[in-house]
């Protein structure tokens, strides 16, 4: 009808025809649409209505089949220009999904359970309940789309678990609501249950409740937790207070979380005390938390695992706060932990200066010229240091390194388990370390073939520099302007100078055969610190050292 208005000889009718649009037209803006909306959908998902479970072809043909569709196309077809905003937002409601966070039980559906089968004609016994409480909430909510991580993945699949573990994250994070069903809350329990429950205690869960935006806690009988029945309890102060407190999260974070690599040693220690069925997951679960996509490989065991995902946040940040840990080294890497609960313990604090002391040290500094000088060689060697790097479980790590000079065991360790040392060092204050390792003792009058070296690993930010990579730096982050006389640059080299000679985080690695070093690992942080500024002075030895 409208090709024939469009040959029509009638420039009046001609013009009629530009008041409306082909069908042709418009549903091909509609496919657009959708396949912009499935994106960020998962694979597989739940037609809550009819109880069956539906791939994106099932999913595409049930949209086209239903009146939403129908109405869709006949009120765009009346009206030109093409209208988009009224078909991306019909697009986005239909095929909303709903998520489901829960702690698995024993003979949990899987796909080929509920395959070409409706859910709610299936026998309401054990964990088919759950499921179908599910769907009927998302359901009566006014959505059409439901997913369970149980039976909406095929587990026999390895390459669809290669894709969902590396895209979950993405699928909780774009959907409109995300369930947390609490099967070990009875009914009208009081604040502090939540803490309690163990799907509190669970490592895939973090993500699932960090991803989303809008998240509803429901107790044993599907009931709303606290009997909130507010529309997202992300914006309860009430229940944000009591995960805040039992998971060691900020409430910002739970609230407004940001996926990568930043503060890592923070978000490792989020998950230091989850648990996961297999043990590869505890490391699987956190590639969303930091946004990286890497290869599940399950049977890796796992330290391989968790060392994989160690060195992909260190290999892609540079951030050295992942060997801030205490405990035992990993097979995969020395400079790595075994477990992630090496992270449970509060990063590493140290005392740091106050601007006041800063601004009086530099300035006694500056009228030195030696200290000038040094300090001004000392910053180009740590300034032209290339970042970590981590290849083939290899670490690349820049240091600042001093020699061991004297090793003793000394009481106050615990027999064959653990060892206590006095170490000395060049330029450093004597220290005291711990360990389960059997080091090579040795003195001035007895050396030992064996390098032992303290290193201070390097760390660009006390380079006093702005990383423009870090969203939360600002131009109020640059130092005050310099009065007349004084080198703005020369400042920072002095600034330098005064961190040096402050408490550092040390680690103490062995030499290997190949001139590859390993790091020994210690019940207790290792602080060190240089004996006075004259060491910061005479520090020379600054290097990329190769550790296993």
């Amino acid at each position: 009808m409208l090709s024939k208005l469009d040959d029509a000889p009638d420039p009046q009718i001609r013009q009629l025809r530009q008041q409306f649009i082909g069908p042709s037209e418009v549903e091909d803006a509609i496919r657009r649409a959708i396949h912009t909306q499935l994106e960020n959908a998962p694979l597989r998902l739940i037609n809550t209505s009819t109880g069956r479970l539906c791939n994106r072809d099932a999913q595409i043909n049930a949209f086209t089949e239903s009146t939403e569709y129908k109405e869709l196309l006949h009120s765009l077809v009346m009206h030109a220009p093409l209208q988009r905003e009224p078909i991306k937002e019909a697009v986005a409601k239909y095929f909303s999904w709903v998520m489901l966070s829960h702690r698995w039980e024993r003979n949990e559906l899987l796909l080929q359970d509920i395959q070409g089968r409706d859910i709610y004609d299936l026998d309401a016994v054990g964990t088919v309940v759950k499921l179908q409480k599910f769907c009927k909430v998302a359901r009566d909510m006014g959505h059409h789309w439901a997913w369970s991580d149980t039976c909406c993945i095929d587990q026999n699949n390895n390459v669809e678990v290669q894709q969902s573990v590396n895209t979950m994250f993405v699928w909780y994070h774009h959907s409109v609501l995300t369930i947390i069903y609490l099967s070990d809350v009875p009914p009208s329990s009081k604040s502090g249950a939540l803490a309690n429950s163990i799907w509190n205690t669970r490592g895939w869960t973090v993500q699932e409740f960090l991803a989303p935006k809008i998240v509803l806690f429901y107790q044993a009988d599907w009931t709303p937790y606290l009997d909130d029945r507010s529309r997202n309890h992300k914006q309860s102060v009430v229940i944000m207070r009591e995960l805040e407190r039992s998971t060691g999260i900020n409430a910002r974070a739970l609230v407004d979380f940001h996926p990568g690599t930043r503060d890592a040693r923070e978000k490792l220690r989020w998950a230091s005390n989850r648990d996961t069925t297999r043990e590869e997951d505890i490391a699987y679960s956190l590639f969303g938390i930091f946004d990286v996509h890497l290869p599940v490989i399950y049977g890796e065991r796992r330290q391989k695992a968790l060392g994989r995902l160690l060195q992909e946040i260190i290999a892609h940040s540079g951030d050295i706060s992942a060997l801030d840990w205490v405990g035992q080294s990993s097979n995969f890497n020395s400079c790595l932990p075994a477990e992630i609960s090496s992270y449970k313990a509060l990063p590493c604090m140290l005392p740091s200066v106050s601007e006041h002391d800063m601004q009086v040290l530099v300035s006694r500094l500056r009228n030195n010229i030696v200290a000038v000088k040094s300090a001004s060689k000392l910053y180009t060697l740590l300034e032209n240091l290339s970042v970590p790097r981590f290849a083939h479980g290899r670490l690349q790590l820049p240091c600042i390194a001093f020699p061991l000079t004297e090793v003793r065991q000394s009481a106050g360790g615990d027999g064959d388990k653990c060892f206590t040392y006095e170490v000395k060092a060049d330029g450093l204050q004597d220290l005291q370390v711990r360990t389960e390792d059997r080091l090579v003792q040795f003195s001035p009058a007895r050396r030992t073939r064996q390098t032992f070296l303290l290193v201070r690993p390097w760390n660009r930010y006390d380079l006093g520099l702005i990383n423009f990579a870090d969203e939360t730096q600002s131009v109020q982050d640059w130092p005050e302007p310099e009065s007349p006389g004084h080198n703005e640059q020369t400042t920072r080299e002095l600034r330098l100078i005064v961190r040096l000679g402050q408490p550092f985080g040390g680690l103490l690695l062995a030499q290997q055969w190949g001139g590859e070093y390993k790091r020994i690992a210690s019940d207790n942080n290792i602080i060190a610190q240089v004996r006075d500024m004259t060491c910061v002075d005479n520090i020379k030895d600054i290097r990329m050292l190769e550790i296993l």
